[in-house]
């Protein structure tokens, strides 16, 4: 059962602080849905748990199961349970998702998995996303659709099996058909509640399929409002601009 916490956070990049005073737990077995409009410091909170070197923490805490992650690299942080899933996943010519994906494994548990293991896992992840088994032989994100891209960083997640899984705009891009099967993804990794995850969104739309146990509202840097699944209700029926001009 692992809890992710985040004390009094802010996190400048250069001279501007986009985030002033973060404060939210994340527990295993929740779902915390990030919403708010854009600006409003969203995916700076993920990529700054993460580790992404353009974003300065300049105060705050955050610890995984007690660790604190900013004393640790990005990938001990990734050894330790914590997965970033990109708005925007980068390509990575001349290597193909199969070797990427069994270099993760090996990296995150310490240990190559055996060849054959590994080749089901991989099989049985594809299988669930509705991935063809072609894809493992394609160059990572390279020329793939935003489906694609979207349904490898699940593709991961399943593979990787994090403590607490932070997933930014997943749903960004996705038709219908890959906005479910993504979303089931989702729901096969949290189905074990001792997982937590923190969904970053604009819409609800996602949340028709991923059901949040929490929902924070975004706005200038800080969450402005908390609340359960009927909080999402309300920012599709009334939107944000309540929110931006409190914190104008």
């Amino acid at each position: 059962m692992s809890t992710l916490e985040i004390r009094d956070l802010h996190v400048s990049v250069g001279d501007k602080e986009i985030l002033k005073g973060v404060d939210l737990v994340v527990l295993a077995g929740k779902t915390h849905a990030i919403m708010g409009p854009n600006g409003s410091g969203k995916s700076t909170l993920a990529y700054a748990i993460a580790g992404h070197p353009k974003y300065t923490i300049t105060s705050g805490s955050v610890t995984l199961d007690g660790e604190d992650l900013l004393d640790m690299t990005v990938d001990e942080r990734a050894r330790a349970g914590l997965f970033l899933a990109m708005q925007y996943p980068v390509e990575i010519p001349g290597v193909s998702v199969s070797n990427f994906l069994r270099s993760a494994v090996t990296a995150v548990s310490g240990e190559a998995p055996k060849l054959r293991q590994f080749a089901k896992d991989l099989k049985v992840g594809m299988d669930n996303l509705a991935i063809d088994s072609a894809f493992a032989t394609r160059n990572v994100n390279e020329g793939f659709s935003g489906g694609e891209k979207k349904r490898h960083e699940i593709l991961q997640l399943e593979l990787l099996k994090p403590k607490v899984a932070v997933l930014d705009e997943t749903d960004s891009g996705l038709d219908v058909d890959a906005l479910r099967v993504v979303s089931e993804g989702v729901n096969r990794f949290r189905a074990n509640g001792e997982t937590g995850v923190l969904l970053i969104t604009h819409y609800t739309r996602i949340l028709r399929y991923v059901k949040p146990d929490f929902v924070h509202v975004f706005s200038a840097g800080r969450i402005v409002e908390e609340g359960g699944p009927e909080l999402a209700e309300k920012l599709e029926n009334e939107g944000y601009e309540a929110y931006t001009k409190v914190s104008s």
